[in-house]
Formats: structure tokens, sequence, C-alpha cells
């Protein structure tokens, strides 16, 4: 074969001249592409920013319902000083107990029990 030979039967496999058919399935293949692509960036987009507003939602939940638990053990706190159970049980009426009594495991008394004495507190009122 010669170059010529070889030269004719090449040009004839590249196409003469620019054909705008051939271009326009690719053209509108890499807008097809391009343009789902952005549609996609945007719907994930949009589902980032819905978690993100949840997430600063349930957070400000959190700090408001850790400030109630403060402030409810705070509560507690108050009531379980001892000064707070004295006067309440002042209020319902108890008084403070005598010298107690202890039962050893063979069923003996150790120490001397007593009734509770009258609350001078109470009858001064």
């Amino acid at each position: 074969m010669s170059g010529t030979q070889r030269l004719a039967r090449l040009s004839r496999l590249v196409p003469s001249g620019t054909s705008t058919a051939a271009r326009a399935p690719f053209v509108l293949l890499v807008v097809l592409i391009l343009g789902s692509g952005l549609l996609a960036l945007l719907l994930l987009n949009a589902s980032v920013n819905q978690g993100s507003f949840k997430l600063s939602k349930l957070e400000k939940q959190t700090e408001e319902l850790t400030d109630e638990q403060q402030a409810l053990q705070q509560q507690v706190d108050s009531y379980s000083a001892p000064g707070s159970l004295e006067k309440r049980a002042r209020e319902l009426g108890l008084v403070p107990g005598g010298t107690p009594a202890f039962l050893e495991p063979d069923g003996t008394v150790k120490g001397k029990p007593e009734p509770a004495a009258n609350d001078p507190q109470q009858e001064a009122r």
C-alpha cells in the first residue's frame, strides 16, 4: 500500500465538514448531567439546612431542660438541709428522740431506752 492510498483510505473515515447532528446528543447529555448534578446539590443543601435547624432547636431545648433540672435539684437540696428538715418535722408535731438503745444480735439491749421528751418549744406556744 502506498502512502497516497493510505491517506485516501483514512480520509474516508474522517467525516468531512462539521456535523451538528452528531454533537447535539452529546451537548444534551452534558447539559442533562450538569442540571441533575445541580439539582442534587440543591436537595442536599436543603437537607443539611433542615438538619441544622433541627439540631439548633434540640440544643435550645436541652439547655432549657438543663436549667430546669438544676432549679429542681436546688429545691431538693434546700428541702434536704438539716435545718429545713427540723423545721418541717416540728410543724408536723415531731419531737427530738431521746437516747437511743440498740439490740445486739443475741437479743440483749445496749443502752438505756428513754421515751421522747415533750418539746419545750411546743409547750411554750
